[in-house]
């Protein structure tokens, strides 16, 4: 089983409209969607949910109003500002450090599990999908996106490819989606900050000795800034394997809720096939 994860230096690049075209020309493969803190893979793929996992994100600090005396201790050892005036825990704010635990003189203040959202699979043609809904001020940690990916381990019947899409960055979430990938599609755009941001992506899949993949997307409203991005990516061996030129079939299919390749009007959808057809190529090679 080889597993691709899309990717960008920064959010807004177009890897989801990457991705959900990936997915659908694809055969035999499962979607993970690790972009954890702004999932939107499942508002573009047709899917039906079949299975909701709670997913238990850590500890957090609960007081027993029965038992508290209310002396103070827990709101000054809290570095958190998170034990409310009316002695209660505020779930945002709590880090499960349990340093109110300690200090408590009545035995008042417990850690119990942080519910920190649902991962959810889904079916889709041809497959599965898997995907987080965080709770609201959750924390979208590595470990939501291991998660995510194992899910669509468990299953006896595995795909003979698995597509990430990953999270915009260089974090801790990123790294978790790329680890253990055979490669990673880096998306990015004509502006400095997409140059900049390409750059320090592009030096953490390094790190991970991963081969990398660049699509610049929109490229043609900034000639001399792809210019710049393809000398940059030739002068440190990263291959541009498309350029894809502004459509606004893309819009269009944004709206529709549909992979842009499925708009055979589409200059983008045309080539975004061929991108994944060269893609396709190299993923049997690694």
């Amino acid at each position: 089983m080889k597993q691709i994860v899309v990717i960008s230096g920064k959010g807004g690049t177009g890897k989801t409209t990457l991705t959900s075209s990936f997915a659908y020309l694809a055969k035999n493969r499962d979607i993970a969607d690790c972009d954890v803190e702004a999932p939107n893979l499942n508002l573009i793929l047709d899917n039906t949910p079949m299975k909701r996992e709670l997913y238990i994100g850590g500890k957090i600090a609960y007081i027993d109003k029965e038992k508290c005396i209310e002396c103070g201790k827990c709101k000054s050892v809290c570095r958190f500002d998170a034990v409310k005036d009316n002695f209660q825990i505020n779930d945002i704010k709590c880090e499960g450090c349990g340093a109110c635990v300690e200090v408590c003189p009545n035995e008042a203040i417990k850690l119990i599990d942080d519910e920190t959202g649902d991962v959810i699979i889904s079916s889709i043609e041809g497959g599965k999908f898997s995907y987080a809904q965080l709770r609201i001020g959750a924390d979208g940690a590595g470990k939501v996106v291991t998660k995510v990916r194992q899910s669509l381990m468990e299953d006896e019947n595995k795909p003979e490819l698995i597509i990430i899409d990953g999270s915009p960055g260089i974090g801790c979430v990123v790294i978790s989606s790329l680890t253990g990938c055979n490669m990673a599609v880096v998306v990015t755009e004509p502006t400095q900050s997409g140059l900049e941001d390409l750059m320090r992506v592009l030096n953490l899949v390094d790190y991970f000795r991963m081969k990398a993949y660049v699509v610049v997307n929109k490229f043609d409203i900034n000639l001399e800034k792809t210019k710049e991005i393809e000398d940059f990516c030739s002068k440190n061996n990263f291959e541009v394997v498309g350029k894809i030129p502004f459509d606004p079939y893309v819009n269009k299919a944004i709206k529709e809720s549909k992979p842009v390749v499925q708009f055979d009007e589409s200059i983008a959808g045309r080539e975004i096939k061929r991108i994944w057809n060269i893609i396709n190529e190299k993923i049997k090679e690694v």
